[in-house]
């Protein structure tokens, strides 16, 4: 079975090899209590949905059901081997291979129809307004977790930032060539 990168699916194989058997309510805990959604793109709620996949694709199983109260049945689940090399597979991927992909901003930037040209400036204006936005965000966040977290969870914390910073350096070498870009595009020339 080929393994495809994706964040949720290394977050639910490891926590399943770190923490061992769970339902996915205490697996939502995790990503809750982890604060997962600070350094990648998965959504807490999301993790049901996608522990079902792994499970009808092998890489979890079922092993007991918890009855608490007057709460549905919960259905117990652990990773199995082939889990576990999938994990490995995972892990080794994600730091390994780098992960970029072209931004469609590109793309519409030599796209834009000429007629348009003049609101240019405005348009990167506010998209840089929004990424110093975040980046503030970001470092609001940065702040007030880095007291309560280790070095290496600052370091994956770090990288959005990094990576905004560097968002908004490109996007001011645009903005400082931007008269001879509203007017190559005005001109219909890109």
């Amino acid at each position: 079975m080929e393994s495809s990168m994706s964040s949720i699916r290394l977050f639910i194989l490891s926590s399943f090899d770190l923490v061992g058997p769970m339902h996915g309510h205490r697996l939502r805990l995790e990503a809750e209590q982890r604060h997962v959604s600070l350094w990648t793109d998965i959504s807490v709620g999301a993790v049901y949905g996608a522990m079902t996949r792994l499970a009808g694709e092998g890489l979890l199983k079922q092993v007991g059901e918890e009855k608490d109260g007057n709460r549905p049945v919960r259905q117990i689940y652990d990773i199995t081997d082939e889990g576990r090399r999938i994990l490995a597979d995972l892990r080794h991927a994600g730091l390994s291979d780098i992960w970029y992909k072209h931004d469609p901003f590109d793309l519409a930037l030599v796209r834009l129809d000429p007629g348009s040209a003049r609101k240019l400036p405005g348009l990167l204006e506010q998209r840089l307004a929004a990424l110093e936005a975040q980046l503030a965000e970001a470092t609001r966040i940065e702040e007030w977790a880095f007291p309560y977290i280790g070095i290496t969870k600052r370091a994956a914390l770090k990288h959005g930032g990094h990576r905004l910073r560097a968002e908004i350096a490109y996007l001011r070498d645009v903005l400082s060539d931007i008269d001879a870009i509203v007017e190559e595009v005005a001109a219909g020339k890109v």
